[in-house]
């Protein structure tokens, strides 16, 4: 009999995750608030339940892809949640994107129904959770993270392990994401300097793409940026400045001095600010153009 995974968030990721569970052979279920986004999961095999809680059984494994902290914090912290059903050895493997805090919080809030909490954020776009190229890093206990080992081998390329710490995964997932938020502010002021000087942005992006930074953070975002391509998007602007603020709260909670992620929230923010935020978030890089006077 396959094992049963419960899965609750069936967004742009969630929904391709618990996909790639049930070709790997286990039996899901899952629950959204928005019951018809599980219609495709549901016609693959998928149990749809009714409530968060309806996903767990007891000592199983329940899988959340939440868009916040808040979001998490109310999922699990409920009356009757899904960690209470879980019980003494359950397993609940958070693969949002939330604070390192948040995480250790959660983890103890766990601890005293007997429940593990695996912290295992992913790296990748829709497309990359579609067809299991996902990047994880996790932290937890050993025993947990060895019994989960085969469901996020499931919906990845690889595993990264940060040790017992809840937060560890987290601070990992935040760094990955500051890089590339990083990447893209870089990426849209080079591309904006040739653009001034008379030199193609896609000529330009086409070169370093191939060459000096032949990899998929600079192939791909370099090509959105050209081609203005933001919506649909692969990763809401609003949810990247959730990220990176939530990397600013964590350097000044640890007295790390990042200079580039506070110039990086206020471009994010700006961006937001002019409506941008359901656009993809490479679309921050036209405050850049803005700035530089290019319409």
């Amino acid at each position: 009999m396959a094992e049963t995974i419960g899965f609750i968030g069936l967004g742009s990721m969630g929904a391709p995750i618990a996909a790639n569970l049930l070709k790997a052979g286990f039996a899901v279920r899952v629950y959204n608030r928005t019951a018809s986004k599980a219609d495709a999961l549901v016609k693959a095999g998928a149990q749809l339940v009714s409530s968060p809680a309806d996903v767990a059984q007891r000592a199983g494994i329940v899988l959340t892809m939440l868009s916040d902290d808040r979001a998490e914090e109310e999922m699990c912290l409920r009356e009757s949640s899904f960690v209470e059903k879980l019980g003494p050895d359950g397993i609940h493997v958070a693969i949002s994107t939330i604070s390192p805090d948040t995480a250790r919080r959660l983890a103890k809030h766990h601890a005293e129904h007997q429940v593990h909490y695996v912290a295992s954020p992913v790296f990748g776009r829709p497309e990359a959770a579609a067809s299991k190229r996902l990047w994880v890093c996790t932290s937890g206990p050993a025993e947990a993270k060895k019994k989960v080992q085969p469901v996020l081998a499931a919906i990845s390329q690889g595993i990264f392990d940060f040790g017992a710490d809840a937060g560890s995964a987290n601070v990992v997932k935040l760094c990955g994401n500051f890089l590339v938020a990083s990447a893209i502010e870089a990426l849209a002021e080079a591309l904006t300097l040739a653009q001034k000087n008379g030199v193609k942005q896609a000529d330009v992006a086409d070169m370093f793409g191939k060459s000096l930074f032949a990899i998929p953070v600079y192939q791909g975002y370099g090509k959105q940026i050209v081609e203005r391509r933001f919506d649909p998007p692969g990763f809401r602007l609003a949810l990247g400045l959730k990220d990176i603020k939530l990397v600013h709260e964590t350097a000044a909670s640890s007295a790390t001095p990042m200079p580039l992620a506070s110039l990086l929230q206020d471009r994010w923010l700006s961006a937001a600010a002019k409506g941008r935020g359901n656009l993809d978030w490479s679309a921050a890089s036209l405050g850049v153009a803005e700035d530089a006077g290019l319409k």
